[in-house]
């Protein structure tokens, strides 16, 4: 497995993910940057620790279902293109196997991601002056949540992205997930459990809870439903596509 994974790293070396991952990300960031500046602008008592975890999470609805799907896309497609499956599979490696180390490169990825968020969370603390001390317990719990969440989405990404030579399926779908991760909020509770894009921010740990002149951020405790519906869709998206590509003829 450990080799497969080597692979994966080293056919990509020259893919510039990472440059287009930090790239976008930083879109996301200044955009975080200037609603949370204007927030505090109106607000002063706005410049709290929850301010910055909450806008990354919301944003991360809109950003991360696309990004995955960038960067699924451009680990798998190298498959297509170059037609290497049969000479991957001619190296007696299982196809499963294969299917599971283009995941753990494409999560490794993501984890990434993640730990410059919560590196930018800290960042955006110390310049806008938040008071009291790193939240460490909320960073740990928006970083698990929002991992949780990727991979039912990488998980549901790659059974696409392998599945069919036509990347505009995967890359499509990436967009749709965007769109319900940014208006999740507008959707019954019920109706939302079932768009894993929503995750991005029912498994973070910070709510707004609106007023009639201010809201609030809360500290919100994630039930153990919608981890138990994250986890599930995970590996039913992963077993899927696993199946799919193990009997997929090449």
């Amino acid at each position: 497995m450990m080799n497969a994974l080597a692979l994966e790293f080293y056919k990509i070396r020259r893919k510039k993910i990472g440059l287009m991952l930090l790239m976008f990300l930083t879109v996301e960031w200044l955009w975080v940057f200037m609603s949370v500046s204007r927030a505090i602008a109106k607000n002063p008592d706005q410049a709290v620790w929850e301010a910055a975890i909450f806008s990354i999470s919301s944003m991360n609805g809109l950003f991360m279902p696309i990004l995955t799907a960038i960067v699924i896309s451009r680990i798998c497609d190298m498959e297509h293109k170059g037609a290497t499956w049969k000479m991957l599979l001619a190296t007696n490696v299982k196809r499963s196997r294969l299917y599971g180390a283009k995941f753990a490169c494409a999560m490794s990825l993501l984890l990434l991601g993640v730990l410059a968020q919560c590196a930018f969370i800290i960042l955006l603390g110390w310049i806008k002056g938040f008071d009291g001390a790193i939240p460490f317990d909320l960073l740990l719990r928006f970083a698990g949540g929002s991992m949780l969440t990727g991979l039912a989405v990488a998980a549901l990404q790659q059974w696409l992205s392998l599945g069919f030579k036509n990347q505009a399926f995967a890359l499509c779908l990436g967009m749709l997930g965007g769109f319900a991760g940014m208006t999740a909020g507008l959707f019954p509770e019920a109706f939302r459990r079932l768009l894993i894009w929503s995750y991005y921010m029912d498994l973070g740990p910070v709510a707004y809870q609106y007023g009639e002149n201010n809201g609030t951020y809360l500290i919100q405790q994630v039930s153990a439903g919608a981890v138990a519906a994250a986890v599930i869709m995970a590996i039913l998206f992963y077993a899927a596509g696993n199946l799919t590509v193990t009997r997929q003829e090449v």
